[in-house]
């Protein structure tokens, strides 16, 4: 083939790659438990990632038409598995990954990336956190590569605390955690902030039990009986927290609850009459958090999933994806350095207030709520939860500038 043939093909074949390149979908690992005893948390959290991807695709997507994917990778809840996914992502070219399931599983993968960005510059990952919210993650472990969508667990205590200083009733607090780092840091917060705001209030038990695998809590609620505590704080999640409340009920517990998740994951069902007025949930975002645009969102989603227990319960999803997408269309490129530039001090607004990326330690802040449960009429509850007539209203807004705490965080930028 002579030098001009050559050089023909060679342009027609960049001709057609480039508009191919240009079609290629940005693909987002979803690395979460999609199996086991928590599958449900990371199965909905899919739904929920999937129907915000296909709203920005509706809109035009990234860089004048390229699709957001969103690639499902199944770490069954460990931080082995999750390592395994991490590498599946990474043969796949996939440079964005998203979990938050888990701050064992967060931890695990923000190490990794780092060291593998470290030694792979041309294959650099961006890892977006949407629900592990261990402390550490932001503070003592930061890293440039990994940016937090949901507020940490002191910054939600710090909402759930205010609330109980202003309940002169409670006197006596028992707390029950998952034995992992999340349920360490919860534990760990209510004492520090109990102490500080409300030195009256006892500590009369603790208890941190293994993740996913107590299939009875009534000896733990009969322990909490024993205690007499009038309140419970609890970061579980998924079925530790239906199981909790529903033995909690079961054994005629007349106590008030401070939780984290008790907004999902068939909670409503398991508390039931029992908890109107005495459940307490802190949120970023709830069906009953009056708002137009959310409102109409809302109604898109359900008439997507009507389904009664797929529910959209990560508001911060929408904001995570969405900060992506804008990030990727100012810098007009999926480089993850320059869309992880982008992001650090990124201000967006979003359908309830601006959402800022703290550029010291990647935090996210954002407004909050600390919401009550109640049945579907009273108390500000216009939606029901999972097919129940029980939701959460009597919503108070915690601003986002009053969520902000100070990180420990030193930040270690990689060169350009």
């Amino acid at each position: 083939m002579n030098t001009t043939l050559k050089q023909l093909t060679l342009a027609v074949a960049l001709a057609v790659a480039a508009p191919l390149a240009l079609a290629q979908n940005v693909k987002i690992g979803y690395i979460e438990v999609l199996s086991g005893p928590l599958g449900n948390v990371g199965e909905l959290g899919k739904k929920n990632l999937e129907f915000v991807v296909e709203e920005i695709n509706a809109k035009g997507g990234v860089l004048g038409g390229r699709k957001l994917e969103v690639v499902p990778l199944d770490s069954k809840g460990s931080p082995q598995e999750a390592l395994v996914q991490l590498k599946s992502a990474i043969d796949q070219n996939i440079t964005f990954v998203t979990q938050g399931n888990s701050s064992a599983v967060a931890g695990a993968l923000i190490d990794a990336i780092a060291k593998h960005n470290e030694r792979n510059a041309d294959k650099r990952v961006v890892f977006f956190n949407f629900a592990a919210i261990d402390p550490d993650l932001t503070n003592s472990k930061c890293n440039f590569w990994h940016f937090r969508f949901d507020s940490h667990s002191e910054m939600k205590m710090a909402g759930l605390t205010d609330a109980i200083k202003a309940n002169p009733k409670a006197k006596k607090v028992y707390l029950i955690n998952q034995d992992y780092a999340h349920g360490h840091q919860v534990a760990k917060g209510a004492k520090e902030q109990l102490a500080a705001k409300r030195p009256d209030i006892q500590i009369v038990g603790e208890d941190l039990h293994p993740i996913g695998r107590v299939k009875d809590f009534a000896p733990y609620a009969a322990k909490i009986r024993a205690s007499g505590a009038d309140s419970v704080i609890t970061g579980n999640w998924g079925v530790d927290l239906t199981l909790l409340v529903r033995a909690a009920k079961d054994s005629g517990l007349d106590i008030d609850w401070y939780t984290y998740y008790a907004g999902a994951y068939g909670s409503a069902a398991a508390i039931g009459e029992g908890g109107i007025g005495q459940v307490k949930n802190i949120v970023e975002w709830n069906a009953n958090v009056p708002n137009p645009k959310m409102d109409a969102f809302y109604a898109a989603y359900k008439k997507k999933h009507p389904k009664p227990e797929d529910e959209f319960y990560y508001y911060r999803m929408k904001m995570m994806t969405n900060m992506l997408a804008t990030a990727i269309d100012q810098t007009r490129s999926v480089d993850p350095f320059k869309v992880a530039s982008a992001l650090e001090g990124m201000v967006y607004k979003g359908d309830l207030g601006e959402v800022t990326m703290r550029k010291d330690d990647h935090q996210s802040l954002q407004n909050l709520y600390v919401a009550t449960f109640n049945k579907v009429g009273a108390g500000g509850v216009r939606f029901g939860l999972e097919g129940t007539n029980f939701g959460f209203g009597s919503v108070k807004m915690i601003p986002a500038k009053d969520t902000a705490l100070p990180t420990t965080c030193n930040m270690q930028r990689p060169a350009k």
